[in-house]
């Protein structure tokens, strides 16, 4: 699992990524929001650590841009704050926890094992895991974007059953059967998988 940490004092983040990549996480530091959105832009990562407060900008302005670049990536904030507006805009901008400051880095790690411990979804050779919001086609990250990605969602983690296609199209930004079916056939020839039409009714991924 690949971590990116924003945080501003040093000593803080040397000592998280130590701890961190002892018990077998990867993790890369940024100092300042400039770092992060360049290590964002150039690596894929399973989770965010950003720290509110920092010299010139905060960890919520960065998350915000990430997200309106259609960057999903799970996201625990750092704070010392105790402001609640502030952790009000964290959760409506997609973040899963805060943790404040001052903490222990195990608490970091129980926070981390609780919230990553849902299962895998594997079916042939893809593996879906639903915390990391990742999908892995022979161990390699594969990415539909995100669209396409609620799409898969919703059908993988109903193997079996069939989706309707009203439901499906609500993933949509301009729903149409037209838009839904290019985006069917985009996931079928990205991952490999078997769709199917379910005339009049849906869409259905079948277990196998």
């Amino acid at each position: 699992m690949r971590i990116l940490l924003l945080e501003d004092d040093q000593i803080l983040s040397e000592t998280l990524q130590l701890f961190l990549e002892q018990e077998g996480y990867k993790v890369d530091i940024a100092l300042t929001m400039e770092e992060a959105e360049e290590l964002s832009f150039k690596n894929k990562y399973n989770l965010y650590l950003l720290d509110i407060n920092l010299p010139q900008g905060n960890g919520l302005e960065l998350l915000k841009n990430l997200r309106h670049a259609q960057d999903l990536t799970p996201t625990i904030f750092i704070t010392a704050l105790d402001d609640l507006h502030s952790l009000s805009q964290a959760f409506n901008l997609g973040a899963i926890d805060y943790i404040k400051k001052p903490f222990k880095p195990q608490e970091l790690l129980i926070r981390l094992q609780a919230k990553f411990k849902k299962e895998t979804i594997t079916h042939g050779n893809i593996v879906y895991e639903p915390q990391a919001q990742l999908i892995r086609k022979d161990g390699d990250i594969i990415d539909l974007g995100p669209i396409a990605y609620k799409v898969f969602v919703k059908l993988i983690e109903s193997r079996g059953k069939v989706i309707p296609k009203e439901e499906l199209c609500e993933c949509l930004d301009h729903p149409s059967d037209t838009a839904l079916r290019v985006t069917i056939n985009k996931i079928k020839q990205r991952l490999g998988i078997e769709i199917k039409n379910i005339r009049g009714r849906g869409y259905l991924i079948e277990k196998i």
